[in-house]
């Protein structure tokens, strides 16, 4: 009997039950071999699992929606003034003030869209406005007063135009010692002082706002405006008294308000009230 053929198959047995058997994917539910020895899934579920996300497409960069801004210069360019009165011209507006040998915008020229910038040279401060300053009324307006552009144009209001305003600027027949006419002896004495105080000082001067409104006197040195309430028994007056309180709180602009009570001593009254708003009377 020949044993060889069955001494073979009893060692192929034994290879086959001494081998260990081959790991099934861990996966639930799953039988197929792992992929490589020692791993814990089937070829496609350790694929499944190992597969990159997707990254989304980068949006693409929008065009900036923001206004241009321009600068002092732009402005003194495109309006044909000379660049050193522009900053002065919104400095009496409110817009800017001037420090550190440069300029910084106020709150209100912030609200306005101003922007503060640094040159990066010697850090000094300057501002940059957007481009509707050059249609802003209040600005033009203030320009064409400086320029002298506005005197034909305000004496046809003045004839024309018979609104309130006008009804008691027509009684201004005082003048005072600077060369004012002005409506009462009060302003006079008011006008006066200022003048004797050294003070420069503008009379019937329009409020740096949208409204047109107009104040007693503007003194320039501190920004500040000066009201003498005269005409305190008539109701429309009154009226139009608690409407000019009302914009000179909203604009947040510097107000002294006189009575009759302050004319009566202006040199103990004045100096202390101009002093809040850092004008000092030597």
């Amino acid at each position: 009997m020949d044993l060889n053929p069955l001494i073979r198959k009893l060692v192929t047995i034994n290879q086959a039950l001494s081998s260990p058997s081959p790991e099934t994917c861990t996966s639930p539910g799953c039988n197929q071999p792992v992929s490589k020895p020692g791993h814990k899934l089937c070829y496609e579920h350790w694929k499944a699992n190992n597969a990159q996300p997707i990254s989304p497409p980068k949006p693409k960069p929008q065009p900036s929606s923001s206004p241009s801004l321009i600068s002092a210069t732009n402005i003194s360019e495109k309006l044909e003034i000379s660049k050193n009165k522009v900053n002065p011209m919104l400095a009496e507006l409110g817009l800017v003030n001037k420090e550190r040998n440069g300029w910084v915008a106020t709150k209100r020229g912030l609200a306005f869209g101003a922007v503060q910038k640094t040159h990066p040279q010697d850090n000094t401060p300057y501002v940059l406005w957007p481009e509707s300053i050059l249609t802003n009324e209040v600005f033009l307006a203030t320009i064409e007063s400086i320029k002298g552009d506005n005197l034909e144009r305000n004496t046809t209001e003045v004839i024309t135009k018979q609104g309130f305003r006008e009804k008691y600027r027509s009684s201004a027949q005082h003048r005072t010692t600077d060369g004012h006419f002005v409506r009462s002896k009060a302003e006079v004495l008011i006008d006066n002082w200022l003048y004797m105080a050294e003070l420069v000082h503008a009379y019937e001067r329009r409020l740096p706002i949208e409204e047109e409104v107009y104040c007693d006197f503007y003194i320039p040195g501190g920004k500040v405006y000066v009201e003498y309430w005269g005409y305190e028994n008539e109701p429309e007056y009154l009226a139009r008294k608690k409407a000019k309180q009302e914009l000179y709180q909203k604009y947040e602009l510097n107000l002294i308000e006189l009575n009759d009570e302050h004319i009566k001593n202006l040199d103990d009254y004045l100096p202390r009230m101009l002093l809040k708003f850092g004008v000092v009377v030597s």
